[in-house]
């Protein structure tokens, strides 16, 4: 997804593979992802996607300080998306600590490694398994 604040900004799906880098659009008040190449173009992310990070992630934890998360890794999802107005897109490290996109440090990259398998993938994969594990005939002549 991409945050509220980014609606009038350019934007795309992720894909496996992609390098983003975390920025700020010009025009709105968040950061976000846009990919290697395409810096007025927001990357949305939908929930459950893996990322790969150059290095430990870097957050703002204030005007004045950054924090480390610890860990290269991270998983996108949302936080209070009832919520009108306020920002949603988050990143949860493996230590459960769950952090806002916008407070992201600008300029580090990281790789989409993993997309979340969607509803209609897992119907799809559901009926391939039913259809294998079905008793096959044998037709003698």
């Amino acid at each position: 997804m991409c945050d509220y604040s980014l609606h009038a900004t350019a934007s795309r799906p992720a894909k496996v593979g992609d390098v983003l880098v975390s920025t700020s659009f010009p025009g709105t008040s968040t950061h976000g992802f846009a990919a290697l190449g395409e810096p007025g173009v927001a990357v949305c992310l939908l929930p459950g996607t893996e990322l790969a990070f150059e290095q430990e992630v870097k957050y703002n934890r204030n005007w004045i300080m950054t924090k480390s998360a610890g860990t290269q890794v991270a998983r996108f999802c949302q936080i209070a998306p009832e919520s009108e107005h306020q920002h949603h897109d988050a990143l949860m490290f493996p230590d459960g600590t769950t952090v806002l996109v916008t407070l992201l440090s600008e300029g580090q990259r990281a790789r989409v490694l993993q997309l979340p398998v969607t509803a209609q993938e897992r119907e799809a994969a559901a009926k391939i398994e039913a259809t294998s594990s079905e008793p096959r005939r044998e037709i003698v002549l």
